[in-house]
């Protein structure tokens, strides 16, 4: 990217190149799915059918860009890209393989205790290892004392974190991304941390009216992909207070959704529930929940409690495509 252009501009060039290969890779998916279009398809609440391939596109051009960005060491643009890389593969994993048998921290490590290795559970260890090797590049990336261990564990967990927690919102149309969104402009207060998010939210940008529009979704590998980079962009951007608060934040409201649900939070708080209404379809009216209901989309691929899987829209998340849709 051209250095004569100033700094917002090469930031902005940077969103619009994710945006752009975002729709350019969607387009591509759709035309030729990798196992062919039923391996993704999904059938929403309102049974009309959706697909998942928004959330390897929006992923693979915001990992790829994120090699590129201006702003950052090259180091960090690597530990964006790696956050990125690993939350789309993994998070596909499950997308695919998981069945919905398993769901949260406690369902997918007990599974492991007892000898039965999910979907879940390999996503929660590749994810946490790329988180991990992510992080020792973020501190690398940061000069003298930005690889101690505790930075570390902190980067780590607002890598791996991240990739959980935007999927813990991945339950209603337009729902993670807008999540996102307001995570990014939120790092936007400082210049790295608007670089660093700059390919997660154009990405995002671009594939929100398919979101939004109940065509397709985003899955665990959308929102683990884009909520580890942008964990990877606040650990690239921020100082070790801010970093230690947003964690704690990540911590308690993970913690939360294994209690809480976080629709119902938001259906109550006229606000919120605005912003969450907004651009999407009206309810239908008299719609009721679909059999196995709850706010579980799938196979528990977030790890949290409130897992939506592939479900973000509705769907049956990462469980196979002829399973019952959860309600949107």
């Amino acid at each position: 990217m051209s250095r004569h252009l100033p700094r917002a501009g090469r930031t902005l060039l940077a969103g619009g190149l994710a945006a752009a290969a975002a729709r350019a890779a969607y387009a591509a998916l759709s035309r030729r799915p990798p196992g062919g279009p039923q391996a993704w398809a999904r059938t929403n609440h309102r049974g009309e059918p959706v697909t998942l391939l928004e959330g390897p596109a929006a992923a693979a051009a915001a990992a790829a860009v994120s090699l590129i960005v201006p702003g950052l060491p090259a180091r960090s643009r690597a530990a964006l890209a790696l956050a990125g890389a690993g939350g789309a593969a993994f998070g596909a994993y499950d997308d695919l393989k998981g069945s919905g048998d398993r769901r949260g921290f406690r369902g997918h490590l007990g599974a492991l205790a007892s000898g039965e290795v999910t979907s879940g559970a390999v996503k929660i260890v590749g994810i946490g290892a790329t988180g991990l090797a992510a992080s020792v590049l973020v501190g690398a990336g940061q000069g003298e004392g930005g690889g101690s261990a505790a930075d570390v564990v902190i980067n780590m967990g607002l890598i791996a974190g991240g990739a959980n927690l935007l999927n813990l919102f991945d339950l209603r149309p337009g729902r993670a991304i807008k999540v996102a969104l307001a995570a990014g402009a939120a790092l936007g207060v400082t210049s790295a941390g608007a670089a660093g998010a700059a390919p997660a939210v154009g990405a995002a940008l671009s594939v929100l009216p398919e979101d939004l529009g109940e065509r397709a979704m985003l899955g665990d590998s959308g929102a683990n992909a884009l909520g580890g980079i942008l964990g990877a962009a606040a650990a690239a951007a921020l100082p070790r207070a801010a970093r230690v608060t947003v964690l704690a934040a990540i911590v308690g409201l993970t913690a939360a959704s294994e209690k809480v649900s976080f629709t119902k939070v938001i259906e109550r708080t006229p606000l919120l529930h605005r912003l969450d209404m907004l651009g999407r379809r009206p309810a239908a009216v008299g719609a009721s929940t679909a059999p196995g209901g709850g706010e579980s989309g799938g196979a528990g691929a977030s790890a949290g409690g409130e897992s939506g899987g592939a479900g973000s829209d509705g769907g049956v998340g990462s469980a196979p495509p002829a399973a019952t849709a959860a309600p949107q």
